[in-house]
């Protein structure tokens, strides 16, 4: 199952995603409401074409936003990092969610090294607390794509992550949910970034590190996961700030991460002065 938020004037709805369009649900609350439901609501409308429609974050109000650090061992490398021995840790605030087609926004007096990072999004599907590996899968909803924009001159300069991943809108995830019966394994999956067309990022999420299941099992022994968490679980190499010379996001860009059997989540960039 693929599963939507879009906005209907200013209230954002649920709808299936089909072959022939988006299906809107009979079904007054959001995502997290739904996951919470675990029951699928009757599907009354004819299918709308996608493309005529405002998709919403497929998740818009999270307890918390978890990302992890050098989970891709070529990324490691590209940064002179040491790989970690436990998952490396940090916090993207739930302000800085936005969805497909939005802007990633920024102002030049706060940062002027914005960089992109493809990453696979995990969204946890019901309260889990000491869970074992074992029983981890078992708590997912769903996946999706996540772009864990970056500010490098905040991040390198203030020692540790949170500020320069946290900035409202640096966290783009869609275009919507794919449940886990559908997608399948989720460490099988080519995972590319595009800038301006140009291929940054290729990929493939059988690289990661740290797994899915080690992840949540993980987490899980330090604090309780809730339903509507995402988990972002690390980018491939590719990412500007290692490049020769680096290339960092400006405005009027086009930044898309694509992932196998999810989808193509795109954003536009805009940065004042």
């Amino acid at each position: 199952m693929k599963i939507a938020q879009f906005y209907d004037d200013d209230k954002i709805r649920l709808g299936l995603i089909r072959p022939e369009g988006l299906v809107s649900m009979d079904f007054n609350g959001d995502m997290i409401d739904f996951i919470n439901m675990r029951e699928l609501p009757e599907v009354k409308d004819r299918p709308i074409p996608i493309n005529s429609v405002k998709l919403a974050p497929p998740v818009s109000r999270p307890s918390k936003i978890i990302a992890i650090g050098l989970n891709y061992k070529d990324h490691a490398d590209e940064s002179k990092g040491k790989l970690p021995e436990v998952p490396l840790i940090f916090a993207k605030f739930p302000n800085s969610i936005t969805g497909p087609a939005s802007e990633i926004v920024w102002d030049e007096s706060v940062t002027k090294k914005v960089d992109f990072e493809a990453e696979l999004a995990v969204v946890i599907g019901k309260e889990t607390y000491n869970c074992t590996e074992a029983e981890a899968i078992s708590c997912v909803f769903g996946y999706t794509c996540a772009n864990d924009v970056s500010a490098r001159d905040l991040q390198f300069g203030d020692g540790q992550w949170v500020r320069g991943k946290s900035l409202d809108t640096f966290c783009p995830i869609g275009p919507w949910i794919v449940t886990p019966d559908e997608l399948g394994d989720p460490h099988s999956l080519r995972i590319q970034c595009f800038l301006n067309g140009w291929k940054m990022q290729d990929s493939n999420t059988g690289l990661i590190i740290f797994k899915v299941s080690a992840l949540i099992s993980f987490f899980s022994r330090h604090f309780t996961l809730m339903p509507g968490d995402i988990i972002l679980t690390g980018t491939p190499h590719g990412v500007g700030a290692f490049r020769e010379p680096p290339v960092y996001m400006k405005n009027g860009d086009e930044v898309s991460v694509e992932i196998e059997g999810i989808g193509r989540l795109t954003n536009t960039c805009r940065s004042v002065n």
